[in-house]
């Protein structure tokens, strides 16, 4: 069991975890000991994660999120199994927990005069400049 919050724990058969082979330096051990960790959560199907939450955690999740609403996580840092499995549940733990917190609402604000002003004179001044350019007469 993972606890997230006090309202929100996650239960050990949402999470399935799948061993592989580490990419990437580590000599003869790369090709014989599986030490990357794939963590999936059954994020869609969870029942102790609000509605809301899981839209939050969909859109933070990005291309880790599969079509049938599950988050993987993958972690290959370290050449411990253990520390990788450590560092993708935490991971994941971390990821809810920025799912948990609600976006403050964006109150629109209008533009002052000053910077419409200022706005509208750097337009001039760059229709000056460009105004400028072209071709230039021989009678100058």
């Amino acid at each position: 069991m993972l606890t997230i919050t006090e309202q929100i724990t996650i239960e050990d058969w949402e999470l399935t975890e799948q061993f592989v082979r580490s990419s990437g330096p580590g000599g003869q051990n790369v090709n014989k000991v599986s030490t990357a960790v794939e963590l999936r959560f059954e994020a869609e199907r969870s029942p102790n994660l609000p509605d809301p939450v899981k839209r939050r955690l969909k859109r933070l999740a990005g291309r880790r999120w599969t079509n049938e609403g599950t988050l993987i996580i993958q972690c290959e840092e370290t050449r411990s199994q253990a520390r990788n499995r450590e560092i993708a549940r935490q991971r994941l733990a971390e990821l809810i927990l920025k799912a948990t917190e609600k976006p403050k609402r964006r109150i629109p604000t209008r533009p002052t005069l000053g910077s419409k002003k200022r706005r509208l004179k750097a337009k001039k001044v760059r229709g000056e400049v460009k105004a400028m350019r072209g071709p230039v007469t021989p009678d100058d």
